[in-house]
């Protein structure tokens, strides 16, 4: 069995990537590079990954519209990086208007090509910023579509094995299953060194610190989010 997972090079598609390797025959990974403000390190992660789980088939898309679009902070400078608010309700600042959807639907078209079963993309629902294109029902329907709109011998299944977990139990499986977190950025702010405080930053250290483990990543500020 074939299958493409979509690989940012955080820590939640990198558990998907090793889940979907211990699932398939063979796994196709895919990224893309939106003009955003951590691209090359994201890009630099992905590759990493890659190597350390023997993902030979890579695709990278440039996906530079999603820049054009805006109405992003990681993608428009002039909007600011929200301070992380783990209690908030509202959708961040950091929201890429139907990101996931605009991946997904290219996965789907190579996903076809290679004759790939499934898709794997790490979202995750409950313990996530709240963005509205990571709930369960988004993907349940977008797979309706997606079969609605390829060939009729095409079969894809989008399979979200995280997606009902919270970080903290994100970074227990990834250490149970010897995924490589050092090689993982979640920033989404800094390329050099994690800032800290924004929101992805924030859901990350309090994952660590719910899971009782280090984050082997080097951070500006390391705030308590526990």
């Amino acid at each position: 069995m074939t299958s493409v997972v979509l690989l940012s090079g955080g820590m939640d598609s990198t558990l998907t990537a090793a889940i979907a390797c211990a699932e398939s025959d063979t796994v196709a990974a895919v990224h893309f590079n939106y003009r955003h403000r951590t691209e090359r390190r994201e890009l630099a992660a992905f590759q990493a990954i890659c190597d350390k789980l023997g993902i030979t088939k890579r695709l990278v898309v440039d996906a530079e519209v999603l820049r054009q679009i805006g109405g992003s902070s990681l993608t428009d400078e002039a909007i600011p990086v929200s301070k992380a608010d783990l209690a908030a309700t509202d959708i961040p600042s950091s929201y890429v208007p139907f990101r996931n959807g605009t991946f997904l639907s290219i996965a789907t078209g190579w996903a076809e090509v290679l004759g790939a079963e499934r898709i794997y993309i790490g979202a995750v629902e409950e313990d996530s910023s709240g963005y509205p294109d990571c709930r369960k029902v988004f993907f349940d329907e977008f797979e309706k579509a997606i079969n609605l709109g390829t060939k009729p011998e095409t079969h894809i299944r989008i399979i979200t094995p995280v997606i009902a977990m919270k970080k903290s139990e994100i970074v227990k499986k990834s250490l149970e299953l010897g995924v490589p977190l050092e090689l993982t950025w979640s920033c989404y702010q800094s390329e050099d060194e994690a800032c800290g405080e924004c929101d992805s930053c924030a859901l990350r250290l309090r994952g660590f610190e719910l899971a009782g483990a280090t984050d082997p990543l080097s951070y500006a500020k390391r705030p308590r989010y526990a």
